[in-house]
């Protein structure tokens, strides 16, 4: 019966223990190897092997006094039931006991430090998903002034004009809010892919509508793409779109420039973009968000994007990307 009770006692003790990580895990600890100390007297020394389910368990208390009390309470289990097992002979039995109890002691410290591991592997989590929202929120802040910025200023060129020729050129009029009624749907369309996560943008499709849009701005443009056929990644191709979407944009709306001239290369496997035009330079102008959003952009592609002042006057921005030197396969 008095086995019976130390078991049920025992179990009762363990389930306190599993379940809690404060003092209550600490007192049914303290039971627990109390309970073993008892059955290593009148059973033998072989019951102390069970301590080990509390010292996994007091590894897991939250206060470190809680942790070092139980470790005292090991020791003090091992030295009590040696002391009635061989008293003062000290058998050979014994010290094998010591390993045991070297092991035992060691156990809460481990578990202590595999769960604060643990914490701070969580925390660490939760910072990098923290980190991940706050690129994404700067990655849609980059795209909605890279793509619907662009369109918007357009619309604005064209209204501008329209206005100025409402009692001109009522033809022209009529042209122009056909044009501003296209645009407006193609911003919708990016808000939609913009929503939709549909990112990849064709960069020969972007240099034809870069080319329409500095037009419209009375800016004459020529480009020359001295590898047409190249192939790129998608995520290359889309940032070197936007990166030129950006630098047109900033042409129309600070560069006061009448020409633009872009020229694509390959130069030793680096891929070189250069938009130049003779307006009236950086003099005046900050780095503001779009030109700090190419050089994003490009350094996210090991790549790296320059905007200089030119001796003749105007700017000039060039995009460097290391690329693979694959080709396009020839449409039949």
């Amino acid at each position: 019966m008095a086995r019976i009770l130390i078991l049920i006692l025992f179990l009762i003790a363990f389930y306190i223990a599993l379940w809690n990580q404060d003092w209550r895990l600490l007192f049914a600890s303290l039971i627990g190897f109390t309970l073993i100390i008892i059955l290593g007297i009148y059973e033998g020394s072989a019951m102390l092997v069970f301590g080990f389910t509390f010292a996994d368990l007091i590894g897991r208390a939250k206060k470190k006094w809680h942790i070092a009390l139980g470790m005292i309470a090991i020791a003090l289990m091992f030295f009590i039931v040696i002391w009635f097992e061989s008293g003062a002979s000290y058998k050979l039995q014994s010290q094998a006991l010591i390993p045991i109890m070297i092991i035992q002691l060691l156990f809460p410290m481990l578990i202590y430090y595999v769960e604060k591991s643990k914490k701070l592997q969580s925390e660490l989590t939760v910072v990098n998903t923290q980190l991940v929202q706050q690129e994404e929120r700067q990655r849609i802040a980059r795209d909605l002034h890279d793509t619907i910025g662009h369109t918007l200023t357009m619309i604005k060129i064209k209204t501008e004009l329209t206005s100025k020729l409402v009692d001109k050129d009522t033809m022209r009029v009529k042209d122009e809010l056909n044009d501003i009624l296209a645009t407006t749907r193609t911003a919708l369309k990016q808000v939609r892919e913009l929503v939709s996560d549909m990112n990849f943008i064709s960069l020969d499709s972007e240099l034809i509508l870069c080319k329409q849009h500095l037009q419209t701005a009375d800016i004459s443009i020529k480009i020359k793409n001295n590898c047409p056929k190249l192939l790129l990644a998608s995520v290359e191709e889309t940032m070197l779109s936007l990166c030129l979407r950006e630098a047109t944009t900033n042409i129309i709306k600070h560069s006061q420039a009448k020409k633009c001239q872009i020229a694509i290369n390959v130069i030793n496997g680096v891929l070189t973009f250069n938009i130049i035009d003779d307006g009236i330079g950086l003099q005046n102008q900050g780095h503001g968000n779009g030109l700090t959003s190419m050089k994003e952009r490009m350094n996210a592609l090991q790549g790296h994007a320059v905007i200089n002042n030119l001796p003749t006057g105007g700017t000039i921005v060039t995009l460097t990307l290391p690329i693979q030197h694959y080709r396009k396969e020839p449409t039949t």
